[in-house]
């Protein structure tokens, strides 16, 4: 069968997918676009695509006898894909989940630090050449043990955040989901408004989608504690960037941690001048083992499809 790869991956997961496909992987590492995914639904039998490759709705109905029938995409986010039209055209969808959380929840766990900590004004000031020595008030942040912390979206991914928050720091957790969970620590299920008026870090952590799209906007912001912190591990287009940023500047919130992007990835110059904000070039799950194990996720539903069997991940 033939497989296109939308972005090369972990070389160890490249031996692996030429070994069993006919394999094409794009040269470059931009998004597909919607004339390259129309190409893909029509040459291909299997296309691994991953953050960005832009099969909307569009694309399927530009392809009314698609050769795909698999559309195996490397992570555990797919709002990039139109997942009903994927199912109307007759191509299954499936992603890589559990592979992704505890590297996800860590670099949450590296923003509400940094953030917390003042850890990147503080590094950019030493190297700067601006330190000039300890003192007893100098660089005031936020001590996380013992904080509450509101998790909105109470998935895979903010359990594990609230377990490393809760079990490492001590932190009370309160959580924003539509169902209650079961979880192995104390944890408060609240409406989202109370939840975050008595937090003092907010993480979001819920899928992409339309669902989603501006969950944390102005009013949200606005239900925020002004010392407490906001931090971003989701989507981009979760948070309404603009109210952010009005959020940060009238000093309704104390700060933020961001490793993704509304419109990723441009980031707004305002943001990139607030010594309050942390921003990382979404690196929530860059690690090689992380990577080769998404790969290799992908790659096991790709070759259950291609062997006539139940898909293990199907979206």
């Amino acid at each position: 069968m033939k497989l296109l790869i939308s972005r090369r991956l972990p070389e160890s997961v490249m031996a692996e997918a030429e070994a069993r496909f006919d394999v094409t992987c794009r040269s470059v590492t931009t998004p597909m676009d919607h004339e390259e995914c129309v190409a893909a639904l029509g040459d291909h039998d299997i296309v691994l695509p991953t953050l960005g490759d832009a099969f909307r709705a569009e694309a399927f109905a530009a392809v009314p006898k698609p050769r795909c029938g698999l559309l195996a995409n490397f992570g555990v986010g797919y709002n990039h894909i139109d997942v009903a039209a994927s199912r109307a055209a007759g191509i299954a969808v499936t992603n890589t989940p559990g592979a992704v959380t505890d590297a996800t929840a860590d670099i949450a766990m590296t923003l509400i630090l940094m953030t917390a900590r003042r850890a990147g004004e503080g590094e950019r000031m030493l190297r700067a050449g601006d330190w000039t020595g300890w003192h007893p008030t100098q660089m005031l942040g936020l001590h996380l043990t013992g904080k509450t912390v509101c998790i909105v979206g109470m998935g895979r991914i903010g359990q594990a955040i609230a377990h490393r928050c809760h079990h490492g720091f001590g932190c009370r957790i309160v959580y924003v989901n539509r169902s209650a969970k079961a979880v192995d620590m104390p944890a408060e299920q609240m409406e989202m408004a109370d939840a975050l008026g008595c937090a003092d870090v907010v993480v979001l952590a819920t899928p992409g989608g339309a669902d989603t799209h501006h969950l944390m906007g102005a009013e949200a912001f606005a239900a925020m504690q002004p010392h407490a912190i906001f931090v971003n591990i989701s989507r981009g287009d979760v948070v309404d960037e603009t109210a952010l940023i009005a959020a940060l500047e009238a000093g309704a919130i104390a700060g933020a941690g961001l490793d993704v992007y509304e419109f990723e990835p441009v980031v707004p110059e305002a943001l990139i001048a607030m010594e309050n904000v942390t921003l990382l070039p979404h690196l929530g799950t860059a690690a090689l083992e992380v990577r080769e194990a998404m790969g290799r996720m992908a790659l096991e539903n790709a070759i259950a499809f291609a062997e006539g069997r139940d898909l293990p991940n199907p979206v």
